[in-house]
């Protein structure tokens, strides 16, 4: 069978555990390149193409290195005669870069994450196998449509929501709210699902000249973090906040100030499961941050969440846009 009338897959390598070998200390270290990955594998009816586009493990992914992935599958995307793109990527950050390429991602063949908890030469290593899957998903007619997806342990999870719920296990994936959109069972793509809603925004531009950071909320907490992210130059803040969306009276009052100086503030929790809810009054409640100007994320966490931020300030840039848009990303 020629090239020509094979269903053609492109794999962007970026790193991670999956491309990391163990170094004289012990230590995985992100070495190969993405051609080494997929050689060896049984690939099917699937004519594989493969691009690095750096080898990086993605704790120390940026903004910018975000952007270059979604450049990259957008390039790969052009040539209509590629059915699908799979992205290999580091577990620590795979489920915000997913969740970015979902945003701008209208196209109907499917983009598939993966990665591993294993390094590649470790005896038991992980990433042969969800590589495999993932040229699979991606290379199946039942995926289009179904958006970004994240496969991993056999699993076929919607960008959106999905998050890294183990260190070191090899099921590291899941999604909490919601549930895998399907499975690979003996070398198929089963579908048990649709995603329950996707968004998208127009390509985003200029993302990563923007700073969106993270504040969490515990006992005794003050201002101070709110305060020195916005006069660093936060143009969003996620705050993570506990139960169902509360804090204190001295975070209500720095979000109101935030909110006045032009800061967008979204509000999630640290609890695993469920979603934000304005229930609490009292000066330190939910309803009290909302009325403050926090806009809940819904079932989004914080990683996301600054994701979203990220996109919609690209997007939209005015701070009150931004606001008025979030609840229609949320659920």
């Amino acid at each position: 069978m020629n090239l020509s009338a094979r269903r053609r897959v492109v794999v962007l390598g970026t790193g991670g555990t999956i491309a990391s070998r163990l170094d004289d200390s012990g230590a995985a270290t992100p070495v190969e390149l993405v051609g080494g990955l997929v050689a060896g594998l049984d690939l099917g009816d699937a004519a594989v193409v493969t691009r690095d586009l750096f080898v990086k493990d993605s704790s120390t992914l940026t903004t910018a290195d975000q952007a270059l992935i979604v450049a990259g599958v957008a390039d790969a995307l052009a040539d209509p005669d590629v059915v699908g793109v799979v992205v290999t990527h580091g577990t620590d950050t795979a489920e915000e870069t997913a969740y970015l390429l979902d945003l701008v991602h209208t196209d109907p063949r499917p983009v598939v994450l993966t990665g591993a908890q294993r390094p590649s030469d470790a005896p038991d290593a992980d990433g042969p196998g969800n590589l495999r899957d993932a040229l699979t998903v991606a290379a199946d007619p039942a995926a289009a449509g179904l958006g970004v997806l994240v496969v991993f342990d056999g699993l076929v999870l919607a960008a959106r929501g999905t998050r890294k719920v183990h260190t070191h296990e090899t099921a590291a994936f899941a999604q909490p709210d919601g549930g895998p959109l399907g499975r690979i069972v003996d070398g198929r793509l089963v579908v048990d699902r649709q995603p329950a809603h996707r968004e998208h925004l127009d390509v985003v531009r200029g993302i990563e000249q923007i700073r969106v950071d993270i504040a969490a909320v515990y006992p005794g907490v003050d201002g101070t973090a709110l305060a020195a992210f916005a006069d660093a130059g936060a143009r969003g803040i996620v705050l993570v906040a506990t139960g169902s969306g509360n804090a204190n009276p001295a975070i209500v009052a720095a979000v109101a100030e935030l909110t006045r100086r032009g800061v967008v503030v979204a509000l999630t929790t640290r609890v695993d499961t469920g979603p934000v809810a304005g229930i609490y009054g009292g000066g330190g409640g939910g309803a009290d941050l909302i009325a403050a100007g926090a806009v809940p994320l819904g079932t989004l966490r914080a990683g996301q969440g600054r994701t979203l931020l990220l996109a919609l300030l690209a997007a939209l840039g005015d701070p009150g846009q931004v606001r008025a848009a979030l609840p229609a990303y949320v659920d």
